[in-house]
């Protein structure tokens, strides 16, 4: 019987010392916020990628329109990688996991809208262009809370 008392004890030591990271991995909505508003202001800085897509659309320099949303798509691409690296409150994982999700839709609503206006479907890429600014509307009011300043992506700005 003292053999099993002593085996008890140390896999409730054992325990008890492998919870002391999660817990200590637990991170509050303020710290996320902390964490993922760089990530996002490095992004806002490349906004300037999209700036005058509107006007190359309506003047006919598809090419060049369809090269800006290509280029803002990677720019938000590398930036959501960035963000699936930051570790989530757990009382708001579900919402930021959607959030992300959205942020994905984003980019591939980017991607169709450049490639269709690199085939000069001016027509398609107008649909992907509405739809990705409903689902832009969606995706940060998932985060309202947060209060995010940079975390918020505006493409009726600029298309």
């Amino acid at each position: 019987m003292p053999g099993k008392t002593l085996v008890l004890s140390l896999v409730a030591t054992a325990v008890m010392f492998a919870a002391v990271p999660a817990l200590a991995a637990e991170i509050s909505p303020d710290e996320y916020k902390a964490q993922v508003e760089p990530i996002c202001k490095d992004l806002k800085s490349k906004e300037k990628i999209l700036e005058g897509a509107r006007k190359n659309v309506k003047t006919g320099k598809l090419t060049e329109a369809s090269r800006q949303l290509l280029g803002a798509a990677k720019a938000l691409k590398k930036a959501r990688t960035e963000l699936l690296q930051v570790p989530k409150p757990a009382e708001d994982a579900v919402r930021l996991t959607k959030w992300l999700k959205g942020v994905k839709t984003e980019i591939e609503l980017l991607e169709a809208a450049g490639r269709k206006l690199a085939k000069g479907e001016t027509n398609g890429a107008s649909k992907m262009i509405i739809r990705l600014q409903s689902n832009a509307r969606k995706t940060n009011n998932l985060v309202l809370d947060y209060e995010f300043r940079y975390c918020k992506f505006e493409p009726n700005k600029f298309i």
